[in-house]
């Protein structure tokens, strides 16, 4: 199989999008702010169903290029602000990588309440997210970072496959704390 990240020129596939398709077996997924396409192109390579979501219509365009060349049928690519926690479908896996930290922090709750809702029972959702805390202020401005704890207490009563607040780098080379979880909804 053709490595089409490569071969575009695209970031690989976020490490922890390729270490839950360990867990998770191919199904629908919505991928949360896509960009380009990387985490997309990598989930339609392992067998899923991507629905493929990002506000910026250039970034999509380009994976819709990429889509067409390689006459993809599993990845459709849609124009949508997530800010608006309106998710059209019911989905088997959302993965939200990286993505929290560029939204409106008035409209988070309602962002993890429509993804939750939006999950099949016994599905996961897959959420990667700077933090802001006291052992590591954020070095960043970004609008949006989570506390400690909070993106667990979002998912009380789900089962966490993986969770957990360590430091890390950005592709920028910024190193910083980010809260990393797969979590599995309740049949």
């Amino acid at each position: 199989m053709t490595d089409l990240n490569s071969r575009y020129g695209l970031s690989a596939a976020h490490s922890e999008v390729v270490e839950a398709c360990q867990t998770i077996s191919p199904c629908s997924v919505l991928d949360m702010g896509c960009s380009n396409g990387r985490n997309a192109l990598y989930l339609s390579q392992q067998g899923f169903e991507v629905t493929a979501v990002d506000a910026n219509a250039g970034a999509l365009n380009m994976l819709r290029s990429i889509i067409d060349q390689e006459n993809l049928n599993n990845i459709a690519p849609v124009v949508y602000d997530i800010n608006e926690a309106s998710i059209q479908g019911d989905y088997g896996f959302i993965a939200c990588t990286v993505t929290l930290m560029f939204l409106r922090p008035d409209r988070m709750n309602a962002i993890i309440a429509d993804m939750q809702e939006h999950t099949l029972p016994g599905g996961y959702n897959l959420i990667v997210c700077a933090m802001d805390t006291a052992a590591y202020p954020c070095p960043v401005n970004f609008p949006f970072t989570l506390k400690e704890g909070q993106l667990r207490d979002f998912y009380q009563g789900w089962e966490f496959v993986k969770y957990n607040e360590d430091l890390g780098t950005m592709h920028s080379g910024v190193r910083l704390q980010f809260a990393t979880m797969l979590a599995r909804k309740p049949l």
